[in-house]
C-alpha cells in the first residue's frame, strides 16, 4: 500500500519567463505533484513567502511573485552584497516556514533554506565545482558556499543523471545511498512535424526545409560554440552553403573569439544567429532541421539532446558528462575538444542517408524511455524515503 505525505512544499523560484532547462523541470514536476493522488496537499513557497498558485509564464510580462529579483541582480554584482544575501536569505526563508515542520520542502534548483528540516534538493550538475572556468566569476561566488550549505542541509539528494551522482559521490563526498536519479523528459509538444506544418516557421526565419544545422542553447563557453564554429569551418564550402549553421539562445557571458567568429561566418554567409526564439517555435525548428549538433562540454542531462529526438532529428552530440545517458545508440557521438572528427561526424550526418533514417528511428525510440510522470513517480518515491 502506497503511503500518503501530508504535506510538500515546493520552491516556485526557478519558475520564470523564459523558462530554463530548470525551469521547465520545476514547473512539469510541480504541476504533476499537485494532480498526484500520492500527495496530500503541495504549497508553493516563493522567495519568502508562500503563494497560492503556481507562477504563470507569461512573456514579456514579469512575474509579480518575483520581487526579490532586482535585489539578487544587484548582490550579484558586489562581492560583499553576495556574501551578505548568501547569508541572510536562506535564514529570512527559515523564519518563513518555521511552522510547516510537517512539511517537506523541496528545492529544485539547488538551494534550500537554512537548517529547514526534512528537505530534498535537486542538484543538476556540480560544474561550479569541478569545471568552475565555465562560469563567470560572480555566479561561482553566489553558488559555491550556498550549494555547500545545501548538501550539508538536505536530508536526500536528487538528480538528473548516473553522470551527475558519481560526480557528486567524488567531488562532496555525499553518500551515494542519499542520491535518487530522477532523468528529465520533454513535453509533449516535442514531437516529428511535416515540412508543411513547419513552414510557417521556416518563412519566419527564412530557413529551408532539412537545409541546415542547428544549436539551441544558451550562446556560452561551456556549450562548446566555439568548438561548432571550428568544425563547420572544416566543412567544404559548397557543405556550408548547403547547410547553414542556425544558432539559437540567449547570449551568455561574453567570449569575444567566438562572436568574432560569428560576425565571420554572418558575413560569409553560414552562419545565422536567430537570437532568442519563443518556445512555441522550437519544436518546429527541431524538426525542420538537418542536424542537430550539441557538442557541449559538460552537460548534467542534455534536456536539448533528447528535445530534438522526439522531434525526429538526427543528433550529433559529445561522448562525455551525461550525455550518452541520453543519446544512447541514437546519436553520432565524440569527445567535444576532438575539431577534426566533429567536422567529420557534422558532414556525415548531412550526406549519410541511410544513417540519417536510422538515427531519427532510434532517436523516436529512445526519446520514449523519458517522461515526466515517470521522473515525478520517482521524486515522491524518494520523498518517502525521508
Amino acid at each position: 500500500m502506497l503511503i500518503k505525505l501530508m504535506k510538500i512544499i515546493f520552491s516556485t523560484e526557478s519558475i520564470k519567463y523564459p523558462l530554463t532547462g530548470i525551469g521547465r523541470y520545476a514547473w512539469e514536476l510541480a504541476t504533476r505533484l499537485r494532480d498526484s493522488p500520492r500527495i496530500d496537499s503541495i504549497h508553493y513557497f516563493h522567495g519568502t513567502r508562500f503563494i497560492s498558485n503556481l507562477p504563470e509564464i507569461i512573456p514579456g510580462q514579469d512575474n509579480k511573485s518575483s520581487r526579490h529579483r532586482p535585489l539578487v541582480a544587484w548582490a550579484r554584482s558586489n562581492p560583499l552584497a553576495i556574501e551578505a544575501w548568501r547569508f541572510l536569505h536562506p535564514r529570512r526563508q527559515a523564519r518563513a516556514l518555521r511552522n510547516a515542520e510537517d512539511a517537506v520542502y523541496h528545492g529544485p534548483n539547488f538551494y534550500l533554506p537554512h537548517n529547514i528540516g526534512r528537505s530534498v534538493a535537486t542538484f543538476h550538475d556540480i560544474s561550479i565545482f569541478t569545471c568552475p572556468w565555465f562560469h563567470p566569476k560572480d555566479r561561482v561566488r553566489f553558488m559555491e558556499k550556498s550549494l555547500r550549505e545545501s548538501l550539508n542541509t538536505a536530508s536526500l539528494l536528487l538528480t538528473v543523471s548516473d553522470f551527475s551522482r558519481d560526480e557528486i559521490i567524488k567531488t562532496c563526498g555525499y553518500p551515494g545511498d542519499r542520491i535518487i536519479v530522477t532523468p528529465l523528459a520533454c513535453n509533449q509538444d516535442y514531437y516529428p512535424r511535416s515540412e508543411a506544418e513547419c513552414l510557417p516557421v521556416l518563412t519566419k526565419y527564412q530557413l529551408r526545409w532539412q537545409r541546415f544545422g542547428l544549436y539551441i542553447g544558451t550562446m556560452e563557453p561551456r556549450k562548446n560554440i566555439k568548438g561548432i564554429l571550428q568544425a563547420y569551418e572544416r566543412l567544404p564550402a559548397e557543405l556550408r552553403k548547403q547547410y547553414p549553421m542556425i544558432f539559437s539562445g540567449y547570449r551568455g557571458w561574453e567570449d569575444t573569439e567566438v562572436w568574432q567568429l560569428v560576425d565571420r561566418g554572418t558575413r560569409e554567409g553560414w552562419i545565422h544567429y536567430l537570437g532568442y526564439v519563443p518556445e512555441q517555435d522550437l519544436p518546429f525548428l527541431y524538426s525542420a532541421a538537418a542536424t542537430f549538433i550539441y557538442p557541449s562540454h559538460y552537460e548534467g542531462f542534455g534536456l536539448p539532446v533528447l528535445e530534438a529526438m522526439s522531434c525526429g532529428t538526427p543528433v550529433v552530440t559529445s561522448s562525455t558528462t551525461s550525455l550518452p545517458e541520453v543519446a544512447g545508440d541514437a546519436a553520432l557521438m565524440t569527445d567535444p575538444k576532438d575539431v577534426v572528427m566533429l567536422s567529420q561526424l557534422i558532414q556525415r550526418s548531412f550526406v549519410d542517408t541511410e544513417w540519417r533514417a536510422e538515427a531519427t528511428r532510434c532517436g523516436l525510440s529512445r526519446a520514449r524511455k523519458f517522461s515526466w510522470q515517470r521522473c515525478t513517480e520517482q521524486t515522491i518515491d524518494a520523498y518517502q524515503l525521508i
